[in-house]
């Protein structure tokens, strides 16, 4: 057997509030919500993409025991630096960067419950 194509599709995320952490990826930083779905009264499944991904998050009431804000170091690869941190700031997000550094240049930010992400803008390769 030969394994091929291994792909990270989805990252479950441990949030205490399913619309405020909606609210905020929705419609703060401007992700696009591909379903918002109650499956019973113990279960509630939000699936939110950044632009441009082949990956989503997921939140919700039954997904996980994680605990809210425990998931740090998510990252996501973005074309420019300097235009996400003013989207964010702009945006009401507290934004920390633009930090230049020889693999890159990085944004960080946090989710209202602390769950924190970096954006990279990749080196130019000669």
């Amino acid at each position: 057997m030969t394994i091929t194509d291994w792909r990270i599709e989805l990252i479950i995320l441990p949030v205490t509030d399913v619309d405020r952490a909606k609210a905020f990826y929705v419609d703060t930083i401007g992700w696009h919500a591909d379903h918002d779905q109650r499956v019973s009264d113990d279960l509630r499944f939000v699936q939110i993409t950044p632009p441009g991904s082949a990956c989503s998050i997921a939140f919700g009431q039954g997904l996980t025991d994680m605990a809210p804000g425990t998931m740090k170091g998510l990252q996501i690869v973005i074309p420019d630096a300097d235009e996400a941190l003013r989207h964010l700031t702009e945006n009401g997000v507290e934004a920390r960067g633009v930090q230049d550094l020889a693999w890159g240049r990085f944004v960080d930010f946090t989710d209202p419950d602390g769950n924190a992400w970096t954006l990279q803008q990749l080196p130019k390769r000669d």
